[in-house]
């Protein structure tokens, strides 16, 4: 059966979509069978992100590995039982579809709380919150005292999550292993950076997640959006010598994969 990891977080611009996109890709380039599945049916970057690199890849004739984009299907209401919610037939629906081919099913939540985005948590043998380095971002997870910085209690997300784990132990499911990853942790400002690395070590103590670094603010992590590519893509692109900031952008993903420690991933690009 396919291991679920969903990308999750109740606010928008925090890097769900790109974290996404490198995590299912770099799975995809070690070999395994990897499917990504959009629940932003709006705005729908990661999947916008794979059918850009799938129109790459047939219109150059690449032989590169891409994630196969996962849909989920029309349900006829008139099949719902009673008391059923659609959107959970259409998620469980896509995921029954592909569970027995995929190593992996990579699921974006959109940040923001629907019922898509509860029901795609309760599903994660691998939860990701992916977190700009501020104390914004940390208040989803918990509020803090404005003078001490010391924990009140957890908020809404962490709530959400508890809530998922809940479900999880009660269908008998494994534990889910939940990451917060701090993308665009500044070079500056080591003040702030310190607050908020002791607060979530704090944190995680608590309500048992575990830290992992991120990505940092780079330009590679957006610019290859339209071609659909990523940085592990470069040399395919004609990229014959990465410069230091694509040789450390890179590193960081090196990092990123190696910290999800994910059943049968060998980390060796």
């Amino acid at each position: 059966m396919a291991h679920i990891i969903v990308l999750g977080n109740e606010k928008g611009g925090s890097g769900k979509s790109t974290t996404a996109m490198h995590v299912a890709t770099a799975l995809a380039r070690l070999g395994h069978v990897v499917g990504a599945l959009d629940l932003d049916l709006r705005q729908r970057s990661l999947g916008r992100y794979v059918e850009n690199r799938q129109n790459t890849i047939a219109k150059r004739r690449m032989e590169t590995a891409c994630p196969i984009l996962m849909e989920l299907p029309a349900i006829d209401p008139a099949t719902l039982g009673e008391g059923e919610n659609i959107y959970d037939r259409r998620l469980s629906a896509a995921v029954a579809e592909h569970e027995a081919t995929c190593d992996f099913i990579v699921i974006d939540c959109p940040g923001s709380h629907t019922r898509l985005s509860q029901v795609a948590h309760s599903l994660a043998d691998t939860l990701i919150t992916p977190m700009n380095d501020s104390f914004v971002d940390f208040d989803l997870l918990a509020r803090i005292d404005p003078e001490t910085y010391e924990i009140r209690g957890p908020s809404v997300y962490s709530e959400m999550v508890w809530h998922a784990r809940q479900l999880r132990a009660k269908a008998g499911l494994k534990a889910m292993d939940w990451i917060v990853v701090r993308n665009r942790v500044g070079a500056q400002e080591m003040h702030n950076k310190r607050k908020v690395g002791r607060a979530l070590e704090d944190l995680s103590k608590r309500i048992g997640f575990r830290v992992a670094p991120g990505f940092s603010e780079r330009v590679i992590f957006r610019e290859l959006f339209p071609t659909g590519m990523t940085l592990l893509d470069l040399r395919e692109l004609g990229v014959e010598r990465l410069n230091v900031s694509n040789l450390a952008a890179r590193q960081e993903l090196r990092e990123l994969m190696r910290a999800l420690n994910l059943p049968g991933v060998t980390v060796d690009f």
